[in-house]
């Protein structure tokens, strides 16, 4: 595995992995079928939040393949400046709906106009990092807490929005029953003070072949 990946393994992963193969049955079975991957950065923060709202309500491989199509439209590493250079006629033929559209050019405003402080968002807790993200349009608390888990790191989010988090409890634990927030939060006590590790092995378990983050 390349260096890169081998440095951008958070430092509590192996301490959050034990503590989670010790405490739940489900997940002792689970990680180990991904023992050679582990939670990566998706790059700076306006990345992180541009690939969350193209991603909303839509699969993972319906979002990795809009997110391509933006890539090559925008350019590989996406930048407000170069968002706030295109048209949305332009974000439209690379595939984003209207709304989407919308929310990405007012993601870009928010960073250009430093209506929003990245540079201190490392210092802050996850409550006051998710009031800042919700002040931008089509940022509510799931794409937050995506960039909790994704950008910043965040080792214990629990996600209750997330259907993929859903869908993944109601399988392993309730035999393909739906199941409730409330049941997936008393499933994910025994995950604390390490449930976005829980929320990341619980996702790669829905994949048939392990995709990057």
């Amino acid at each position: 595995m390349p260096a890169a990946d081998i440095a951008a393994k958070p430092p509590y992963w192996e301490e959050a992995v034990a503590h989670l193969m010790r405490r739940d049955r489900i997940l002792k079975k689970l990680i180990p079928q991904h023992a050679e991957a582990w939670l990566t950065s998706r790059g700076t923060p306006f990345i992180t939040l541009a690939r969350a709202i193209v991603g909303q309500q839509i699969s993972t491989k319906a979002a990795d393949a809009l997110w391509q199509r933006l890539l090559d439209t925008v350019g590989k590493r996406p930048t407000p400046a170069g968002v706030l250079g295109l048209q949305t006629a332009d974000l439209r033929q690379a595939g984003l709906s209207q709304r989407k559209s919308e929310y990405l050019q007012d993601l870009a405003v928010h960073f250009s106009e430093r209506r929003v402080h990245p540079e201190k968002w490392a210092a802050m807790d996850d409550e006051s990092v998710i009031s800042e993200l919700v002040s931008i349009r089509g940022i509510g608390r799931w794409t937050a807490e995506m960039f909790l888990i994704f950008n910043l790191q965040r080792p214990d989010v629990l996600p209750l929005d997330d259907l993929g988090l859903l869908k993944a409890i109601s399988l392993h634990y309730f035999s393909g029953e739906p199941v409730s927030r409330f049941e997936a939060r008393e499933v994910s006590s025994a995950w604390q003070p390490w449930r976005t590790v829980a929320t990341w092995y619980l996702w790669r378990s829905l994949e048939t072949k392990p995709v990057a983050n």
